[in-house]
């Protein structure tokens, strides 16, 4: 997938390139995640003021910058999302992820864009606590992502797209795009300054308010206008106790009542 989206990016026929590929019966294949192997995720930390407020975070992107997420933590449209501990609370965010075409280095905001293969949706699972968060994000299977790819021509304007997400079928998050603190380009920009892009890398946007506790058997599905809908289950199979004490710190999360009070607003 990334020497395709390379090779789109330096001007490469895409249609000609997929029309040589042979046809394959999806039901007789075992699906990867859209980008298998991503030579990084960045993803945006607090990037919705209402997300902002709903985890008391006293600063939101403009203060934290960008981490990373490992990229071993990808994981195929309707793959299991596995949690490690059976002492510790792990949450659902469901983001929008651009998908990086060309090397990109101190790319200007206005052309930003230009660099953007096209996106896909993005499920970054979090275990809550003080730890750090690209340790607390980066489990294996804690980047859902997929199922496919779209081009960036062929999505509407970010300001147009909503995001949605459910968990065992009832809403949890719902949000406009265009509330996003910052946006793909200035975001894309940003961490270009900071770091080499290459294609096929994930710069994730940052979820939504609704964020909230997932649990061993949940099914969780999420789509954003114009993509495909994204599905994980969750699993605490093979669950042992946290070895680390972060427990009870760090951003308080959104409690249970709290969530349902907020959607019901």
């Amino acid at each position: 997938m990334r020497r395709l989206i390379e090779a789109a990016g330096s001007g490469a026929d895409l249609d000609q390139l997929v029309r040589r590929a042979p046809e394959v019966d999806v039901s007789s294949v075992v699906l990867l995640p859209a980008v298998p192997d991503p030579s990084k995720i960045v993803a945006a930390p607090v990037n919705y003021r209402n997300h902002q407020a709903e985890m008391n975070e006293a600063s939101h992107i403009d203060s934290l910058g960008v981490f990373l997420k490992a990229p071993s933590s990808v994981l195929a449209d309707g793959g299991v999302v596995r949690l490690p501990y059976t002492d510790r609370r792990f949450d659902q965010e469901g983001e929008l992820a651009a998908v990086i075409g060309r090397r990109a280095r101190d790319v200007p905001e206005e052309k930003a864009l230009e660099c953007v293969f096209g996106y896909t949706c993005l499920l970054d699972m979090t275990m809550r606590g003080g730890e750090d968060r690209s340790v607390r994000k980066s489990f294996d299977t804690f980047t859902p992502l997929g199922p496919a790819i779209v081009s960036r021509q062929d999505v509407p304007p970010i300001d147009e797209l909503e995001l949605h997400l459910w968990v065992n079928g009832k809403l949890r998050q719902r949000a406009d795009l265009k509330d996003l603190i910052w946006g793909v380009a200035k975001l894309v920009s940003y961490v270009s300054t900071v770091m080499t892009l290459n294609p096929g890398d994930i710069v994730s946007t940052g979820t939504p308010e609704g964020v909230g506790e997932v649990h061993d058997g949940d099914r969780i599905e999420m789509r954003v206008t114009g993509l495909d809908l994204l599905t994980a289950s969750v699993s605490a199979t093979g669950a042992t106790v946290c070895p680390t004490r972060g427990a009870g710190r760090g951003p308080t999360p959104p409690t249970a009542l709290t969530a349902v009070r907020e959607r019901q607003r």
